[in-house]
């Protein structure tokens, strides 16, 4: 497998780079990265605690490639974990912003430039993705976020949530960490939910743009740390603290839907 990433970029930023949480990604996080690197500058990789032998080769791909950083963690902590320590990282470094995507390939690295310049156009937003599946797509999954969305979209009073677990975003950095800084729970699945849910507590605008999703057979290469049960359970325990947060928010954010 060629490993070199193709380093044509399409667009250089100091204040939006491309942050993508990796835990043995498999073979896929190379192609996501030629992607990414494809169409913007910086790229930062979170190794989660990997143990498949990705973080070597990656981080001899950044030796290659100056537009590429390697961030390690020694352990897994799970992906919001992951996000948050990248994004307070990237904040010190002076960037306002992050895209978040998949390492497993799932994610469209050609969408990276107009999801960053609907953020630039609009930096107190954050930009969701609104997922356009394809035939690769497990039923099950995707009638199954139909609950969690419609969850989310009644603890923000349907501001704009049009999916709340699609994980292709870009956050205001500082937002998403002061939310993070006073939470002890999304740090692991329940991360994209939670995020965008407080986030628009907090007044943070939501604005949707649709991004194909794509889902990989393991023999196609693709790798799933899903699971069913396990992850289920986190996201109904997840709601269950929205809905208690969600009811003392009532009156404020009825006062924001009434007046906006």
């Amino acid at each position: 497998m060629d490993r070199q990433t193709d380093v044509r970029v399409a667009h250089t930023s100091t204040t939006h780079l491309v942050l993508i949480p990796s835990y043995n990604p498999g073979p896929k996080v190379f192609e996501t990265l030629s992607a990414a690197r494809a169409h913007w500058s910086p790229v930062w990789v979170v190794v989660d605690g990997s143990t498949d032998g990705s973080a070597l080769a990656l981080s001899q791909l950044a030796q290659q490639d100056p537009g590429l950083r390697i961030l390690m963690l020694p352990r897994n902590r799970g992906k919001g974990a992951a996000v948050a320590h990248g994004a307070r990282i990237a904040q010190q470094a002076g960037f306002t912003h992050v895209l978040t995507m998949d390492s497993d390939g799932q994610h469209p690295g050609d969408h990276i430039e107009p999801f960053m310049q609907a953020s630039i156009a609009d930096p107190k937003a954050l930009i969701l993705g609104q997922p356009l599946f394809d035939a690769s797509a497990p039923a099950l999954r995707v009638r199954g976020r139909k609950i969690s969305n419609w969850f989310a979209n009644l603890e923000t009073l349907w501001i704009g949530i049009h999916d709340s677990l699609f994980g292709f975003r870009v956050y205001p950095i500082e937002p998403l960490l002061r939310v993070m800084r006073f939470q002890p729970w999304m740090r692991r699945f329940d991360f994209d939910v939670e995020a965008a849910v407080r986030l628009c507590w907090r007044g943070v605008p939501p604005r949707n743009l649709s991004a194909p999703v794509r889902y990989f057979r393991p023999e196609e290469g693709g790798v799933s740390h899903f699971n069913y049960w396990r992850d289920n359970i986190l996201l109904t325990w997840m709601h269950a603290r929205l809905f208690a947060g969600f009811l003392w928010r009532f009156p404020i954010l009825l006062w924001r839907r009434l007046s906006a």
